[in-house]
């Protein structure tokens, strides 16, 4: 053991170039599974500290996720709320010294958006009246601090597109602390803010103090006794209470970093084993002579493996390092697009460090072994004969697998000829993995067949750098795809994520555009419409139709045991009975008219084909408050990536929303009266755009969430621009002795910097070919699925930038190492 060890020490040091690159690929492997575990982790501790509801020991609030048994929870994406009656009972219980409820309602001041709260929950954080006093009447306020306006000013307070004038009777602040900067904040009477409120006789909260000599354990076990299904939150876990945004960003950090952990693994292993081949195959002679003297196969599994461990160890604790860097640096990209709180608290801990450090060690060791196979097993005198030589054969299982993986990819990705919905578009996008990994397989063969058609002419055009490229391309098609297959599969990788998402929203676009036949798409300034709203505009003089919609989401659950899931749908509530002037959802069965009765829903088609529901059927569905509801099928209809692929009655929906507010109000005017309806729309101090403005129903989520994903990318294929660096580099250092040779054979340093210079052009014309060719069937399968045409969109300037950066980088991997090697007498 001990002399392994040594020959293991002499070999690192003897080859520190080929293990430079193998250590450099670990590193970069553990960061970046050390920063994606700090994104779960965060997922489960991570949070926003609270600000109104600092001043209180424990926050009780109702359940803000729905339960997914053998799965994550879904946050609710609306405010769920409890029966007032419960303050009443939690201020009886023992240990509690005072219950204090809180409602918040969404007010716009002069186009911003406040919240807006009666004067006794100032009492939670708590405000103290700085100068003046305490709102006595209907239309007197209390602002805080922050606000710009003194005792004595009138400002316009609007709820729903309703403005009223307010007195400013006292500015607050907080007694502790500095005052809640999260939102602006005013304070009217209790009596006041009930009117107000979107939901009579529920509050969004109940803040709890506990009595002189009682503890907070003993008063959080005292309320889970008497309310078990009540959420109670103590220290930093009440801002989940407070924020949506807090629970909601938590939940999306755990399905972000386990998501891409396993293509961030499963594209280290391809990495670290690319980087690996190439060092053992520049130490063939070396093997060989090993093999010569009479080294076993097992030892020679055991001096990589122990090299493997030697570098790989040391470079997978570095890399843990840097990886609780970018997990600031992806959180800090994730707030910048809105999908995290920008005061979002990540959780740090020793555990991912340690998960990274055994992944990468773990995933150097297999690729080790793997690599090892053909050194180890090989006869001594076949090992001899090779190590002059790039050995041509190719293994038969290495050649089926990969044709095997590569009709079943082909296959996958035509999944929405077959298959509708989100699970056809899904099958079609998993393609892309089967795909990449044929190529990474078949490789060899692939860049032999390529240098075949390109190796002719190059041989015949007289050129010597053209002809020694071609026939050095043609006798090491190992070698050369060791370069070409990072490079294809960045290229793949990369076009594959974003024109999926261009795909998808461009045909969203469409749908809104092709789908709204108002005139107008009406909107408030800083907050939503209230019904009354909706009421006058649709009796303004020249309106032939007023259609409230009010947006939201809801989950619904299909699927039995364990195959059970729950899938998260765009919702709109429409007034069934102005849908038909307004919107034009391509109706596939039924009529939405039935939306009048009650409990009914009307599916896109993608949606009934998931949850497998036809008109006429009930559905099982929780609303954005977690509302369940058993709602009978009375249409389907086409657009719905456009318009939601859940609709409902607007009661019903706006009901169950956290403002209680539509978002906007279709028009459609009588004939010749558009321009008239306009000016009165806007004199009404209204914002009124044509139709085009509208935007698609859950463009908000799919922006973020593209955004989501190109940053991940953007990681990911930092990652790869490691291998796509490393292995060309590793590749060319490895040719020194042919380039020494052909120096004294009388070649020059032009010369040979010219064959290689086309060898570059070979490896990424190649490269930008294998990876457009894996990327068009996922695209393809995606068009499909999501617009029935075959027509991904594409643009040619990203395509151009992605393929253009990739092979600037391949080729300079190439030239740099040249020309260093070739300066050397």
């Amino acid at each position: 053991m001990v002399t392994m060890r040594a020959l293991a020490r002499a070999g690192v040091r003897e080859h520190r170039g080929g293990f430079v690159g193998m250590f450099v690929a670990v590193l970069c492997a553990a960061m970046l599974v050390t920063g994606l575990g700090v994104l779960i982790e965060s997922g489960i501790r991570g949070g926003v500290a609270p600000q109104r509801y600092a001043g209180a020991d424990v926050v009780v609030g109702a359940p803000q996720r729905l339960a997914v048994p053998e799965d994550i929870d879904q946050a609710l994406p609306e405010r769920a709320t409890l029966p007032a009656d419960v303050v009443g009972e939690l201020a009886a219980l023992p240990g509690v010294g005072r219950a204090v409820a809180d409602t918040t309602v969404p007010l716009s001041w002069a186009g911003r958006p406040v919240q807006a709260h009666g004067w006794s929950a100032g009492a939670i954080t708590p405000y103290e009246i700085r100068q003046g006093r305490a709102p006595a009447s209907a239309d007197e306020v209390v602002v805080d601090d922050r606000q710009p306006a003194r005792i004595g000013d009138r400002i316009p307070l609007a709820h729903g597109g309703t403005g009223a004038e307010y007195t400013v009777v006292g500015v607050a602040s907080a007694r502790d602390g500095d005052t809640p900067d999260r939102a602006a904040h005013v304070f009217v009477t209790d009596s006041r803010a009930a009117e107000l409120s979107p939901r009579p006789g529920r509050v969004d909260a109940i803040a709890i103090d506990a009595s002189d000599g009682t503890s907070v354990r003993v008063l959080v076990d005292e309320i889970h006794r008497a309310a078990p299904e009540l959420e109670v939150r103590t220290g930093a876990a009440r801002g989940d209470v407070e924020f949506l945004d807090s629970g909601a960003a938590r939940g999306e950090l755990v399905m972000i970093g386990t998501s891409f952990a396993g293509t961030a693994v499963l594209i280290a292993m391809f990495v670290v084993a690319t980087t690996l081949s190439l060092t053992i195959a520049g130490r063939r002679r070396e093997f060989a002579l090993l093999r010569g003297i009479g080294a076993t196969s097992r030892q020679i599994h055991r001096l990589v493996g122990h090299e493997v461990l030697l570098v790989g160890t040391v470079a997978a604790v570095v890399g843990t390092v840097p990886g609780y860097l970018l997990a600031g640096l992806l959180r800090s990209g994730f707030a910048a697009v809105g999908m995290l709180p920008t005061d979002f608290a990540l959780a740090y801990s020793p555990l991912p460090a340690v998960v990274a450090v055994v992944l990468s060690v773990l995933t150097a060791r297999v690729a080790a072994a793997v690599a090892a196979r053909r050194p180890a097993r090989i006869d001594p005198v076949d090992a001899l004969r090779e190590a002059s030589a790039t050995p041509a054969t190719f293994g038969r299982g290495r050649l089926i697998t990969g044709l095997v993986l590569g009709a079943l990819g082909l296959g996958t990705s035509m999944t929405p000829v077959v298959v509708h919905g989100a699970a056809g578009v899904a099958g079609a996008a998993s393609s892309a993995v089967l795909l990449m990994i044929a190529v990474g397989l078949l490789g060899p063969r692939l860049v032999a067949g390529a240098v075949s058609l390109v190796g002719g002419p190059l041989r015949r055009s007289g050129r010597p750098a053209l002809v020694l490229a071609a026939a050095n391309a043609g006798c090491n098609a190992r070698r050369l795809a060791s370069a070409i297959i990072p490079l294809a599969l960045a290229i793949g990788l990369g076009c594959v994520q974003v024109f999926a998402q261009t795909t998808v929203a461009a045909e969203a676009n469409h749908q809104t555009r092709e789908g709204v036949t108002a005139d107008f798409v009406v909107t408030a300034r800083g907050s939503g419409l209230s019904s009354d709203v909706g009421a006058a505009v649709a009796a303004m003089p020249g309106v032939s139709a007023a259609n409230p919609v009010a947006r939201s989401q809801a989950l619904i659950p299909h699927g039995a045991g364990e195959e059970s899931v729950i899938e998260r749908y765009a919702l709109q509530g429409v007034d069934p009975g102005a849908t038909a002037d307004t919107l034009d959802l391509t109706l596939v069965d039924g009529s939405l008219g039935g939306l009048a009765v009650s409990d009914t829903v009307a599916l896109s088609t993608d949606a009934a084909q998931t949850i497998g529901a036809r008109v006429g059927d009930a559905v099982d569905l929780h609303l954005g408050d977690g509302t369940p509801v058993a709602a009978t099928v009375v249409a389907t209809y086409g657009r719905g990536l456009g318009f939601g692929d859940v609709t409902m009655a607007n009661e019903v929906v706006r009901a169950h929303t956290s403002s209680g507010l539509d978002d906007s109000i279709l028009v459609r005017t009588e004939p010749g009266r558009q321009g008239e309806v306009g000016q009165a729309l806007t004199a009404a101090g209204f914002v009124a755009v044509d139709h085009a403005a509208l935007a698609a129903a859950g463009e908000q989520e799919r922006d973020a969430q593209s955004w989501i994903s190109l940053i991940a990318l953007a990681v990911i294929l930092g990652y790869l621009a490691v291998a796509v660096v490393n292995t060309p580099v590793m590749s060319t250092v490895e040719r020194g002795r042919e380039f020494t040779l052909l120096r004294l054979v009388g070649s020059s340093r032009r010369q040979v910097r010219a064959m290689m210079r086309a060898e570059s052009v070979i490896v990424v014309a190649i490269a930008a070919v294998v990876g457009t060719l894996v990327a068009l069937p996922p695209l393809v399968g995606v068009s499909i699925g999501i617009s029935g045409q075959p027509i991904p969109a594409i643009s040619p300037a990203v395509y151009g930038g992605i393929v253009g950066a990739t092979v600037v980088l391949g080729a300079l991997a190439i030239a740099i190492p040249t020309r260093i090697a070739v300066r050397r007498s």
